[in-house]
């Protein structure tokens, strides 16, 4: 396959907005699995991540088997810490929650990681992943032990972004949480995009279309929807 940033930084250049489905394995009956895909066959989407802040069942690398003999988005992992590695997708999102400062999730499970990654082919993308209250504690707060960042503190937000871009990161991820009451306010998604060079990711809160309309307007190149699918394999019929 492509390198998939390559494809990521030319949709950026060519103005094309990305949608990337987050399938949770510890939500996922691989009984209705078919069914499932089939679905996000027929969505919009261009890329199905998997992950969770916390994965307990052993079905992640069967069902991503089983949407690689059914689908042919590429499959990029989201993972939570080392143990969500999978070898049978094509890339992972090689994340630093720099919005946290938990050494663990900065650099720590990072380098735990690097003895596992360095036996798979994945495509290793690093990428910034910043945590924006959202109105409830979310799962990735809940697990990593870090406070988001203050929605109205859009210079923080900003400045933590530009400090992942200095970094070296390849991506930013904006993100509210799963199943965020509130979704990454429009206005930072803005001030973010227009002061990065890199592509801006940004998930969490989305509950319906026009949410993923709005942020692809402020500027972000693409788009993680996760609960609001779960909950719903008809979102983009809606």
């Amino acid at each position: 396959m492509e390198n998939l940033y390559s494809q990521i930084i030319q949709a950026k250049r060519n103005n094309q907005k990305l949608l990337a489905i987050l399938l949770d394995p510890d939500k996922i009956d691989l009984n209705t699995v078919a069914e499932l895909i089939l679905k996000i066959d027929q969505s919009p989407a261009t890329h199905i991540f998997i992950g969770g802040s916390q994965v307990t069942t052993n079905i992640q690398d069967e069902l991503i088997l089983e949407i690689k003999q059914n689908c042919d988005l590429p499959i990029v992992l989201f993972p939570g810490d080392p143990s969500q590695i999978s070898d049978k997708a094509d890339a992972i999102l090689f994340l630093s929650l720099i919005s946290g400062r938990n050494s663990d999730y900065l650099i720590e499970y990072q380098v735990k990681a690097v003895p596992v990654l360095k036996k798979t082919q994945l495509e290793i993308i690093s990428t910034g992943y910043i945590l924006i209250e959202s109105g409830t504690e979310t799962a990735v707060e809940r697990v990593s032990k870090t406070q988001p960042l203050d929605r109205n503190n859009l210079d923080l937000a900003l400045a933590t972004a530009q400090a992942g871009e200095m970094l070296g990161n390849k991506l930013i991820y904006l993100e509210a949480g799963s199943g965020a009451k509130q979704f990454v306010p429009l206005e930072m998604i803005a001030l973010v995009a227009q002061n990065i060079e890199i592509p801006l990711l940004v998930g969490g809160g989305i509950v319906d279309l026009q949410g993923i309309q709005n942020a692809y307007d402020s500027g972000a190149d693409l788009v993680i929807i996760g609960t609001a699918f779960e909950n719903n394999n008809n979102f983009f019929n809606a």
